[in-house]
């Protein structure tokens, strides 16, 4: 399987308007999704320009150490032939899904148990 590298890194985050001021305010990161906005605290998905990746913030976190951990997301032409390109070297991945209208999901874990996903778009 190839991946077409790595496309966005997932927080978990329980205030959303304070981390969109913290990465943004702090860091310089350019708000690319929902841009424009004064407050970002009615947001559950926030992204980021991080310089050739997506920050996404994603909202509902809990500190749930090992749930809300970050998580890496690599994008793939073919999220079929990648899931099964996955399932065949071992790595044990859930079903594919539907993350928001045209994206596709699939989500796993490394050998020490850190979250990923692959994600194509139609």
């Amino acid at each position: 399987m190839k991946t077409n590298g790595l496309i966005e890194i997932i927080v978990y985050v329980a205030d959303m308007d304070a981390q969109v001021r913290f990465y943004r305010d702090v860091f310089g990161l350019e708000v690319t999704y929902p841009a424009g906005l004064d407050n970002y605290a009615d947001q559950f998905w926030v992204t980021l320009d991080a310089g050739g990746v997506l920050l996404a913030l994603h909202g509902g976190g809990q500190g749930r150490l090992g749930s809300d951990t970050p998580k890496i997301v690599f994008g793939v032409d073919d999220i079929h032939a990648a899931r099964a390109a996955l399932i065949q070297k071992g790595v044990n991945v859930d079903e594919i899904r539907s993350a928001a209208p045209g994206v596709w999901v699939c989500d796993g874990r490394d050998p020490e148990g850190n979250p990923f996903s692959i994600e194509s778009h139609d």
